[in-house]
């Protein structure tokens, strides 16, 4: 099969960068330094060939059906759900599988008490500065406390500077990890473990080696972090076909909300303006001194602003070289 043959959109990988990208992670962060966050791409193929190239046997979660999933495909070595659950009999079950080292983020006495009830382990989640989830550093030992008393091993903290990741601004990004680190530091001399799981793919070269880093984004890439400058390089595309073009300077291409997370802003088209994306369609302007719009069947690569949430929206992924198709590759963690 050829790239041509893909019907669109379609979600393409290209093989060779992707190699580059887990290669070139490995060199900085070698073994257990970087826990891969399956959230970014959600395939339990992409995650054995991350473990089989790279030796990165622990990874981490976004959901409770991408724990169950890794649990099925033999990848349980250490998982960490890095998000609060409160679903105690699913949590139960998967610990209950008995094929999985099952660890969860919790930062309340309610999430503490369904990690018990389940048998999991836990890493308390402390508030580095994003506004989401974590407890004040001040309270991170109570909890840890209150784990051990209800028979959980504590492993240790996490916390995930999510306000910091994306600036683009290399300075600030060092400043703010200065200050999220202190937090932890503070939250760990208090919770004890072995464990300090931090950070993405913006900061992965901003932790030494006392810690893992938590990053996805760097095996596929987006614009978004494209703007910082790191080493690592777009190896996915969403294939389009254009199917209307416009003598007044645009035209149609059927990839669009539907294809692609928009959070980030809209998909780029090189060398073209993205102009509109509405359900299924993005219209493109036609920058002043091209030539002129593609002809209808032309076919376009569009780039995602944000990696995750896009792949969440196909359900497999063509590896290529090239315009080769060397093999597709299931979604099959998407979902909650």
């Amino acid at each position: 099969m050829r790239v041509q043959d893909l019907p669109t959109p379609a979600l393409v990988v290209e093989r060779s960068a992707l190699d580059r990208n887990i290669d070139t992670m490995a060199a900085a962060r070698p073994g257990p330094l970087v826990r891969p966050h399956v959230k970014a791409f959600k395939s339990t193929v992409m995650a054995r060939h991350v473990a089989e190239r790279a030796g990165h046997r622990f990874f981490c979660c976004a959901t409770l059906r991408e724990m169950e999933g890794m649990a099925r495909a033999g990848l349980g070595d250490d998982l960490l759900l890095a998000n609060e659950t409160l679903d105690q009999a699913r949590l139960r079950a998967l610990v209950a599988r008995g094929d999985a080292r099952i660890s969860v983020a919790v930062d309340s006495v309610e999430t503490v008490e369904v990690a018990a009830a389940a048998g999991a382990d836990v890493l308390v989640d402390v508030d580095v500065g994003l506004p989401r989830c974590g407890c004040v550093p001040e309270e991170a030992g109570g909890l840890a406390d209150l784990a051990r008393s209800r028979g959980l091993e504590v492993r240790g903290v996490m916390g995930y500077e999510g306000h910091v990741v994306g600036n683009p601004d290399r300075a600030g990004r060092v400043a703010a990890v200065a200050e999220s680190r202190e937090l932890l530091r503070r939250a760990h001399s208090e919770v004890g473990g072995e464990v300090v799981s931090v950070g993405g793919t913006g900061t992965y070269d901003l932790h030494g080696d006392d810690v893992e880093v938590q990053a996805g984004s760097y095996l596929l890439m987006d614009t978004d972090y494209g703007r910082l400058g790191l080493p690592f390089e777009q190896a996915l595309r969403v294939e389009a076909t254009v199917i209307s073009a416009s003598p007044k300077g645009w035209f149609v291409v059927d990839a669009s909300l539907k294809a692609f997370g928009m959070d980030h802003g809209n998909p780029s088209v090189p060398g073209f303006d993205v102009f509109f994306c509405s359900d299924e369609h993005t219209t493109v302007l036609v920058p002043d001194g091209a030539s002129g719009a593609p002809p209808v069947g032309t076919r376009l690569s569009m780039l995602p602003a944000h990696v995750d949430p896009t792949v969440a929206m196909h359900e497999q992924m063509a590896v290529v070289d090239g315009d080769e198709v060397l093999e597709l590759w299931p979604v099959d963690l998407r979902g909650w």
